[in-house]
């Protein structure tokens, strides 16, 4: 249970908006009947700032002049961290990018810089080659998602510490490396996506206990947990999942700030009901609706790569899977410590409303940030 407790205290003390990972998004379109390549790069200025010092009066805050400033800096430092490779008949010729424009782009995280680039290859590609290296050296849980348009069809990938190199034919390219990468990039953005895993778990505190009497009573068995558990995790499941699916079509789309403070406000709820149980008597129920908006929250990841339908379902799935094994894996470690200890005076008296009462409250500062 001090195990639990470590982990629970040190989520706490995590001061982020934190649900997403260190990401930059990809886009390229590519014929093998033309030696052009066009694309854009959106990398996170809190990113960029890690290479290159864009917040020159170190106020905190990267303005639009200081990034535009930083735009001979950016072709010649950021711009080797990525190159690609035209394939023709086993013959490699390099494509060489230049930076053509930059932007500042908006995503559910905060604000991108959005390179335009332009590849000039020797020869069509056949084949394509591309080399992601950015960031890995100072972030190795850094991801890079791709969305590559070659010859009219639609694909996608993610880039890792340990996949870095990846080549891509519009007819041969194999689905197994793409969708273990997204099962990977969801099992990553559930573990580190804190907000997720405290509502989870204020929700998983009284799974082992019954209220009875005034005050917290321990499970009769390990089926009566398992039956609450079950119930709370199916239903956040089925909805999360429902949303996630909608949301990443552009079926259901609200502003992120929204998404991000609603998401807030139902991890200080589930803490609340762990310090007013009898007024929340049913926690599958919280689970169910709450888990509508924790979806639209999951769905930011493929919902920034900007995929469409054709390319859509293979992304969405892996990712979908990868959501849920997280999910399992914090159930498997949390449920069955929680079990060993629900007859203590310790899980029932102070682990259960101390740590509500703290999620509650960290809860509550991020929700004011996402408001303002």
């Amino acid at each position: 249970m001090k195990a639990i407790l470590s982990l629970i205290l040190a989520l706490i003390t995590v001061q982020a908006l934190a649900h997403k990972p260190s990401d930059s998004y990809l886009q390229l379109d590519a014929r093998s009947d033309s030696k052009q390549i066009s694309g854009r790069w959106d990398i996170a200025l809190r990113d960029l700032n890690l290479l290159i010092p864009l917040d020159e009066n170190r106020d905190a805050v990267i303005t639009w002049g200081e990034l535009q400033r930083m735009q001979g800096s950016l072709g010649k430092e950021i711009l080797p961290a990525l190159s690609l490779t035209a394939l023709q008949d086993d013959i490699r010729y390099p494509c060489p990018l230049t930076l053509t424009r930059l932007q500042a782009i908006d995503h559910v995280d905060g604000t991108y810089a959005a390179l335009h680039l332009q590849g000039q290859c020797s020869a069509p590609p056949q084949q394509l080659e591309v080399d992601y290296q950015l960031l890995f050296e100072r972030d190795p849980d850094h991801h890079g998602l791709l969305r590559l348009d070659q010859d009219g069809t639609q694909l996608t990938a993610t880039f890792s510490n340990q996949q870095r190199r990846q080549q891509f034919n519009a007819e041969h390219t194999p689905l197994w490396p793409a969708f273990q990468g997204f099962v990977y990039q969801g099992i990553h953005h559930i573990l580190i996506g804190y907000d997720h895993i405290l509502f989870l778990l204020t929700l998983l505190f009284p799974a082992v206990l019954v209220w009875q009497r005034g005050g917290w009573q321990p499970a009769a068995n390990m089926g009566s947990a398992l039956t609450q558990t079950l119930a709370i995790v199916t239903a956040f499941t089925l909805t999360h999942s429902l949303t996630l699916g909608l949301a990443t079509l552009g079926i259901i789309s609200l502003p992120s700030w929204l998404v991000e403070s609603a998401i807030a406000a139902t991890v200080a709820i589930g803490a609340v009901a762990n310090l007013l149980p009898r007024y929340f008597p049913k926690r599958w129920v919280m689970a169910f609706v709450f888990g509508l908006i924790h979806g639209m929250g999951f769905a930011s990841v493929l919902a920034d790569l900007g995929l469409t339908d054709s390319g859509i379902f293979l992304p969405l799935l892996g990712f979908n899977l990868g959501v849920e094994l997280g999910q399992v894996a914090i159930v498997l470690v949390f449920v069955p410590l929680a079990y060993l200890m629900r007859q203590t005076h310790f899980y029932q008296r102070i682990f259960v409303p101390v740590g509500s009462l703290s999620i509650m409250l960290l809860a509550g500062v991020w929700l004011v940030e996402r408001l303002s």
